[in-house]
């Protein structure tokens, strides 16, 4: 007997989720003030990677535990971006634990149940790990409410073309047209209030 897909998505999240490293505590105070390099990009609304051409992913009020593993994932060069893999190079554990801990804190609120349609994809293979309104269903698993379309298009492209790897990722995004990319990338963005991008100014000023 052959399991259904939100069934193996569901086994597949709960799998990764045991298996996911216990990262250090982080200090968010401490975070704040490592966290203006990553501002300069992150800290701008609108600002975009030059090529391929995208929207940088908003932070303020992603899941630490995500944070924490995509930096670590740039460093091993297991996430292809040259400018990410050169900061996160330079930065140790504890460093990303203390920014992880700082973009978390600036928490995100959670969405309101929302009455647009769900894209047959969505509700099939990605409610279980990220859920319908796309907070993530533990800090394992990003929030995706109100991130940007355009990241989330790239990301999934990513994982599509194996320059990303992901056990869970790596099962299901094979399986998605150019059409169901898109249509994932717009409902989760419209997720609305969700992940927000912090002002780079009045972020460093309040630092002093």
């Amino acid at each position: 007997m052959s399991l259904s897909r939100p069934l193996i998505a569901v086994t597949l999240a709960l799998a990764f989720s045991a298996s996911a490293t216990a990262f250090a505590a982080g200090d968010a105070a401490r975070g704040k003030v490592l966290s203006y390099t990553c501002l300069g990009c992150h800290g701008i609304e609108d600002y975009r990677n030059a090529y391929p051409d995208y929207n940088v992913p908003r932070l303020a009020g992603q899941h630490a535990d995500y944070i924490v593993a995509a930096l670590k994932e740039y460093k091993d060069g297991e996430r292809q971006h040259p400018t990410m893999q050169v900061q996160a190079a330079t930065l140790s554990d504890q460093d990303m634990a203390d920014i992880a801990a700082y973009f978390a804190s600036e928490a995100a609120v959670k969405p309101e149940p929302s009455t647009a349609p769900i894209p047959a994809k969505v509700s099939t293979l990605c409610v279980a790990c990220h859920g319908k309104d796309g907070v993530g269903v533990t800090s394992a698993y990003p929030s995706l409410a109100s991130q940007q379309s355009s990241y989330l298009e790239q990301s999934l492209d990513e994982y599509k073309s194996g320059e990303r790897k992901n056990a869970v990722m790596g099962t299901f995004v094979p399986t998605l047209t150019a059409k169901d990319i898109s249509q994932i990338a717009d409902y989760y963005a419209g997720q609305s209030p969700g992940l927000k991008t912090l002002d780079r100014q009045l972020t460093a000023l309040s630092a002093k």
